[in-house]
């Protein structure tokens, strides 16, 4: 049986037209979503990839961007404590895991995902990850920073995350 759901709001603050969203959370059918995101200096992301079962809502995914925005300070301060690249769990909401994984030129790759699985495929993942985003950074015609938009990379993400991942 299902368990009843919650409804919690956020304030959004700082825009004001918006006044507060709310979302569910509670048990719902067993589900798998993943947001990926490659941030880049000064917090900006360049990529994004999501996967789900299950068509989200508006608010949802509203809520996926929040807990990994959120999780950024938590990231930078486990960088200076921890000397690795793979950071595993930096942060978790209710059943949601975030990741982390920090490349040496400071681009951090954040995953955020509901059901747990073996930490060697999120290592495998994000390494083979850093490959693909090292390939975009040695194109001529890519600047630094700056969205990446190559669909070939998109595919190459895409599949890691379903075979390794999913």
């Amino acid at each position: 049986p299902l368990r009843r759901q919650r409804q919690m709001c956020i304030r959004d603050s700082i825009n004001a037209e918006y006044g507060a969203f709310c979302y569910f959370v509670g048990e719902r059918t067993s589900f798998m979503s993943l947001l990926f995101i490659i941030i880049g200096k000064g917090d900006k992301p360049i990529y994004e990839l999501e996967i789900a079962d299950i068509k989200k809502t508006r608010e949802e995914r509203h809520l996926s961007h929040f807990i990994i925005h959120s999780s950024l300070d938590l990231v930078e301060e486990t960088i200076w404590k921890n000397g690795t690249m793979y950071l595993k769990n930096v942060d978790s909401y209710g059943e949601r895991k975030v990741m982390a994984y920090v490349t040496s030129s400071h681009a951090k790759f954040m995953l955020l995902i509901n059901q747990s699985k073996a930490d060697d495929n999120i290592r495998s993942f994000f390494s083979d990850v850093h490959e693909l985003y090292v390939k975009i950074l040695l194109n001529p015609f890519y600047e630094v920073n700056t969205p990446i938009t190559s669909s070939l990379f998109h595919e190459r993400v895409r599949t890691l995350a379903q075979k390794k991942l999913l």
